[in-house]
């Protein structure tokens, strides 16, 4: 009887380790994808609303966030991964929250938000690019950290 346990325990944790190399490839590119969009999106406000400092950095976030969303999708088709269509609740709610901010407060939540998001995407860059399980994500991941890691640095400048 205690073979049979360890063998069904062996079986289940190899299906665990397999379904969540599965799903680690989806999870990067969902995360990816969404923190691309909310740069550019929030970014796009900050363009329009923020004091000079934050509107320069903007603008390089769109242009820089646009670049890493066009390579994203030209990879996620070999990846067998697919890409959200729209922003998930919590960052539409931060999306909605600067809509309706004006002037310094605007400058300075925008900066508290990019702060965030790049401290966020560093993690994720560094971890998938460690231990990704699709090779060419992998390597966009070490290729694209350094720009995130500068942009974070930027960022907190704002501040």
């Amino acid at each position: 009887m205690r073979l049979s346990f360890t063998a069904v325990a062996a079986a289940f944790s190899l299906f665990a380790i397999q379904a969540f190399a599965q799903t680690s490839t989806q999870d990067f590119v969902t995360k990816v994808a969404i923190s691309d969009m909310f740069e550019i999106q929030s970014s796009k406000i900050a363009a329009q609303k923020g004091n000079e400092n934050v509107r320069a950095f903007a603008q390089q976030m769109i242009t820089d966030h646009t670049k890493t969303s066009n390579e994203l999708k030209s990879m996620v088709g070999k990846a067998k991964a697919k890409l959200p269509s729209a922003l998930d609740a919590e960052h539409q709610k931060k999306l909605d929250q600067l809509q309706k901010l004006a002037g310094d407060q605007f400058s300075q939540i925008y900066a508290n938000m990019q702060v965030q998001a790049h401290e966020d995407a560093v993690r994720l860059f560094e971890a998938y690019s460690s231990s990704g399980d699709d090779a060419e994500l992998k390597a966009w991941a070490a290729k694209t950290l350094p720009a995130l890691k500068e942009h974070l640095q930027h960022a907190k400048a704002l501040k």
